[in-house]
């Protein structure tokens, strides 16, 4: 490989890794195009580009063990993070239901239409499952045992519905909480910047400068002499 290609393959490097975000956020799907005549109930949030777990663990055995229970739990990790980021917006959406004169039940309805898509599944997994026949309650339940970041709103909307607490006061609170824990976790992050630009510096713009100016001023040296 010629020197004048290094740069080159350096800026591609350079290049996926800016590009990397951009893509997975590429995936999410707006309110409008998941909004069809007639529809009731949002289609899947986004398609998830991944390798099964279990074809994992089949293919390397005990390794195949380990690194599908670490694929797993990242998987889940990136899930309630992501539940995490929309859970103010849909909180709002119940409050204004709430607020209009909805029952909760009512309210998780209208929600489920409007809400962003990482959550707007799991509410509309409540309708359906009280659709079937399974209390509201318990469909709650449900939601809240498979996705952690869930519980503080589900524990709101049970108190109303179990023993008739007012629910506005308690989604106001809560919204109001979520977003302070956002904030807070946002500021976290970005104090973690200058950390994480250490690797692109090093393996990418200092070899690049070193290709650029150095290397070129050792060669003319050396042909030189």
């Amino acid at each position: 490989m010629s020197l004048s290609a290094l740069p080159v393959l350096l800026g591609l490097g350079w290049g996926v890794l800016a590009a990397t975000p951009l893509a997975r956020r590429a995936h999410r799907i707006a309110v409008v195009s998941r909004l069809e005549p007639g529809e009731t109930a949002p289609p899947v949030a986004r398609r998830a580009w991944t390798l099964p777990t279990g074809t994992v663990r089949r293919w390397l055995g005990p390794v195949g063990r380990v690194v599908g229970g670490l694929m797993e739990r990242r998987a889940v990790a990136r899930r309630d993070a992501e539940t995490t980021r929309e859970l103010p917006v849909v909180v709002d959406l119940l409050a204004v239901g709430v607020g209009a004169g909805c029952t909760p039940y009512l309210s998780v309805e209208v929600a489920a239409q409007w809400a962003p898509p990482p959550l707007a599944g799991q509410l509309d997994a409540v309708r359906r499952d009280c659709a079937l026949g399974v209390g509201f309650s318990d469909a709650l339940e449900r939601i809240a045992a498979s996705h952690a970041p869930l519980r503080p709103l589900v524990d709101a909307l049970l108190a109303s519905e179990r023993y008739g607490a007012p629910v506005g006061d308690a989604l106001a609170r809560l919204a109001v909480e979520e977003r302070a824990s956002l904030r807070r976790r946002a500021e976290a992050r970005a104090r973690t910047v200058p950390v994480r630009l250490l690797f692109p510096l090093v393996f990418l713009v200092l070899p690049a400068f070193a290709l650029l100016s150095v290397i070129p001023v050792l060669l003319a040296g050396l042909n030189s002499t």
